[in-house]
């Protein structure tokens, strides 16, 4: 079937103006397109659709069947173009953004603020979670973008660095090690030892340091799995702990000092990321440019350079 929306909108206008003439004005065609209109999509129909007199042009029963159909098929199109400008110029709609619950924190209650400020329709929802479940729900497309940092290697997302973080220590005013400007790997030798868990990335890169700085870290004192728990723990006393620099946004407002760490300076890029091969949508793209400029300017803030 090969029925056109244009010959649906000739139709419905014959049938509110009773006539073809009249009809031809407000559509501004000639009479003798529109009638050629009407009988393509008669023909299409196999129906007839109108009765024609030489005073009036009344609809058939089918006719008028149809113009019900017609009739809620131009709304529905309506709708749907209404609400496709609404998206695109984000009037509406839904964004999720998942972060590390420390990035979440930190950065992103800021750009959803100020996002919210400016397109008040879209509704953008957060998730704070590790970062394999993050990527997990990435490519399930429960998630349109994230921050992090990420293994080079998680494959199925395209990456973008937004900032760069480096390791600092994190320690009770009291220690010895707050006297110092800048903290060598070597410092640590004989430093209680508090360490995240065997599954993050910080663990395991903290270690790998420590050995090429030929210390040994064997057990920790403690082994958490929030950055937040370690710097209580140190601001407690208990011991120090190596953690990246940005989680000085929460520690800053406790009792404890921190010192970036030296000799190698560790770093870590924070990347903006999302599904390989899937556009972003206006409002996901609009939210985007405002997480790169809030990730940018708090990693400025607390990362030394």
């Amino acid at each position: 079937m090969n029925i056109t929306l244009r010959q649906i909108q000739a139709f419905k206008t014959v049938a509110e103006f009773g006539s073809f003439t009249r009809a031809a004005e407000r559509l501004k065609v000639a009479q003798p397109a529109l009638s050629l209109s009407i009988r393509e999509l008669e023909r299409e129909l196999n129906l007839r659709l109108f009765d024609r007199t030489t005073r009036r042009v009344e609809l058939t029963d089918a006719g008028r069947e149809f113009l019900q159909s017609a009739d809620k098929l131009l709304a529905d199109l309506d709708r749907a173009i209404r609400d496709a400008r609404d998206l695109s110029e984000r009037k509406r709609g839904r964004i999720v953004v998942a972060a590390p619950p420390l990035l979440a924190a930190m950065i992103v209650p800021a750009a959803i603020a100020e996002y919210n400020a400016a397109f008040p329709g879209i509704d953008v929802g957060l998730i704070d979670a590790r970062n394999d479940q993050i990527l997990d729900r990435l490519r399930a497309g429960e998630v349109d973008l994230a921050i992090g940092t990420f293994d080079e290697r998680a494959d199925g997302i395209r990456r973008e660095v937004l900032a760069q973080d480096a390791f600092s220590l994190f320690c009770a005013p009291s220690s010895p090690l707050a006297r110092k400007r800048r903290i060598r790997w070597t410092d640590l030798n004989d430093q209680k030892l508090i360490m995240l868990t065997r599954d993050s990335s910080i663990r395991l890169l903290t270690e790998r340091t420590l050995a090429q700085a030929g210390h040994d870290a064997g057990k920790p004192l403690y082994e958490v799995s929030q950055m937040t728990t370690a710097v209580m723990l140190t601001e407690a006393g208990i011991g120090v702990t190596v953690l990246p620099a940005y989680a000085w946004s929460f520690a800053r407002g406790r009792d404890v000092v921190s010192r970036p760490m030296a000799d190698p300076v560790v770093t870590r890029d924070i990347h903006l990321i999302q599904p390989e091969g899937r556009s972003l949508s206006p409002a996901a793209e609009g939210f985007a440019r405002t997480l790169r400029k809030h990730t940018r300017a708090a990693v400025a803030k607390i990362v030394p350079r």
